[in-house]
């Protein structure tokens, strides 16, 4: 990689002002004075500063956030975003992995892994998204036949769609666990409401085998461990 865009990313600034820092003698390359703004490093190796400071660079980021209601699952808006709940990680041009509508909580990951963010919601990936819910009406046992065999819904065209075999685990009356491979407009609410029941709290809390952490209180967010990392890469 070349130096000028190393500074850039790692330092979240524009290749202009990088190659400015190069140029005044502020940039070692292995404790190496380096001005010349073409040169080449390789990233994963050599141990690049800016005034004694290592810069660590990280081509893949994966975060798991606890998202809470009012914020839309987009990059930009005029609304709070996603995004803003983790804006230190600008730089790194995160995408969401399976969008959450705006009143609607729990597991979002974010990643610039393209490929990883692609075969996450692909449902000829049939991986399941595991959500909790509550409605006003009462589940029944006929129900979860319904959801097994898949429900008419709309999709966010308008069109009459036949949704994949879901999983639906009565808790109570009014609560359950709903698992969709897929991420139609308004899905879980439309299925529920099929059946006769009106979502009135939905939390995501799992995507595959990514559980969302207990311990992260709405709005929170923390960098995936080494054993999710890798159980998503195999998935690639």
């Amino acid at each position: 990689m070349r130096l000028d865009k190393f500074v850039s990313y790692t330092l979240d600034i524009t290749r202009s002002d990088s190659k400015r820092l190069i140029k005044a003698e502020t940039i070692t390359v292995n404790d190496k004075l380096i001005t010349d703004i073409g040169f080449n490093i390789d990233e994963n190796v050599d141990i690049v500063k800016y005034l004694d400071d290592v810069l660590e660079y990280e081509k893949y980021i994966y975060l798991m956030l606890n998202k809470p209601q009012g914020y839309i699952s987009a990059t930009i808006g005029n609304e709070p975003t996603v995004l803003d709940l983790i804006s230190e990680y600008k730089k790194y041009k995160l995408s969401i992995v399976g969008r959450l509508d705006k009143d609607t909580e729990g597991l979002i990951l974010l990643t610039n892994d393209g490929a990883l963010n692609h075969i996450l919601t692909s449902p000829k990936s049939s991986i399941y998204k595991k959500y909790y819910v509550e409605v006003a009406g009462v589940f029944k046992e006929e129900d979860v036949e319904l959801f097994k065999n898949g429900l008419n819904i709309t999709d966010g065209k308008g069109n009459l769609y036949t949704t994949l075999p879901a999983k639906l685990e009565i808790i109570n009356n009014t609560s359950a666990y709903i698992s969709i491979k897929e991420g139609k407009y308004h899905q879980v609410k439309k299925m529920c409401s099929k059946v006769g029941k009106e979502v009135v709290y939905l939390k995501r809390i799992q995507i595959g085998k990514i559980n969302l952490d207990p311990n992260l209180e709405l709005g929170e967010y923390r960098q995936l461990e080494e054993d999710e990392i890798k159980y998503l890469n195999s998935l690639t």
